[in-house]
């Protein structure tokens, strides 16, 4: 499909989704990469403590409080 027609059909509306190989779609910026972090123990508990009291994983904790840090000193 040339891109002329594929914006014709996105600017009126129809769905493009069946166009779009999604299969090689990714969100800039939004890549996973794993990293290892060592915390001492108390830490651990109280983070585990937290995570139950709200009802998710560690690792949901972990990623929101960095992820509030990060924007507050962004902004």
């Amino acid at each position: 499909m040339k891109a002329e027609d594929f914006d014709k059909k996105f600017d009126g509306g129809q769905s493009i989704i069946d166009n779009l190989d999604l299969s090689k779609a990714r969100r800039p910026e939004q890549e996973q990469k794993r990293v290892n972090v060592d915390f001492p123990v108390w830490m651990i508990q109280s983070l585990d403590k937290e995570a139950r009291r709200l009802g998710v994983p560690r690792q949901s904790i972990i990623k929101m409080w960095l992820a509030e840090r990060l924007e507050k000193i962004a902004s």
